[in-house]
């Protein structure tokens, strides 16, 4: 099992791959907006400017709760991953994913400009591969090098491997 950033395309028997800098920024991120809801529900207290509602422990604990939501959504943000070996691919987005042999792929691409890389399909549908991000600049090349030569690999032989 090999990563892609670490092994050269010949060798590479199985590329797994997942968002780097976007994976470090939704953790940072998320932590962040639990201690802010966390800081402004133990804020509240007492009566309200008005005098006509007062906050409560209920109150509290309602505004840590949606900060613990909040935390949760940007968290999706580091589902994306792909693992691709002979056989085929499994790409997860960040809602749904794929599992696809190589027979139904028919070329990796990473256009100029595109936040993340695609496979384009047979039936000339296209693919996202949120997991190979621009912003990952070097590792994202690596990674879809190496996808790649697996797929030329796949292609050259005609068919599965048996294994």
């Amino acid at each position: 099992m090999a990563d892609s950033s670490s092994v050269s395309e010949a060798a590479v028997q199985v590329v797994r791959a997942r968002p780097r800098k976007a994976t470090v920024i939704a953790r940072v991120s998320a932590a962040a907006v639990v201690v802010i809801f966390t800081a402004i529900g133990l804020a509240l207290h007492g009566k309200t400017d008005g005098g006509t509602g007062v906050f409560g422990r209920s109150d509290q604990v309602a505004m840590i709760g949606l900060g613990i939501v909040a935390a949760l959504g940007i968290l999706m943000f580091t589902r994306p991953r792909i693992e691709a070996d002979a056989r085929g691919i499994r790409v997860r987005n960040l809602i749904g994913g794929y599992d696809l042999p190589w027979e139904v792929v028919r070329s990796v691409q990473f256009g100029r400009g595109a936040p993340w890389a695609t496979l384009e399909l047979q039936d000339d549908d296209l693919v996202s591969l949120m997991a190979v991000q621009a912003a990952d600049k070097a590792y994202a090349v690596a990674t879809v090098r190496a996808l790649r030569a697996l797929l030329a690999t796949h292609q050259q032989a005609g068919t599965p491997a048996a294994d």
